[in-house]
């Protein structure tokens, strides 16, 4: 099986990207623990990267967009259709979650 490297590091600059937005959303409020996220993010540990943004999430009222690029970093990473063979609640679930919820409040 042969890799497509290049199309590989551009799906890691569109989840890189994604985690970075969202992230964003949560620079400057009280309270919000973010240098883990931003070591994840400067190592490349995008899956790590995404689970502490989700987790910081659960306990906010992010805006739409946060989840938005949430959601766009968990297709990228492929993470729904692992999820599926999964029987407890991942954190691309929540995901899921809370991106209907606040996009039902838009």
């Amino acid at each position: 099986m042969t890799i497509d490297r290049v199309a590989l590091q551009a799906s890691w600059n569109r989840t890189h990207g994604h985690l970075k937005a969202a992230r964003e959303h949560l620079t400057g409020l009280p309270g919000i623990d973010l240098p883990a996220t931003l070591e994840f993010l400067q190592h490349n540990e995008l899956g790590l990267a995404f689970y502490c943004l989700i987790d910081l999430g659960d306990d906010l009222d992010p805006p739409l967009s946060f989840w938005q690029h949430l959601d766009q970093a968990a297709r990228e990473m492929r993470l729904y259709s692992e999820a599926l063979h999964k029987p407890h609640l991942t954190a691309a679930d929540l995901c899921r979650r809370h991106l209907a919820a606040a996009t039902e409040h838009e």
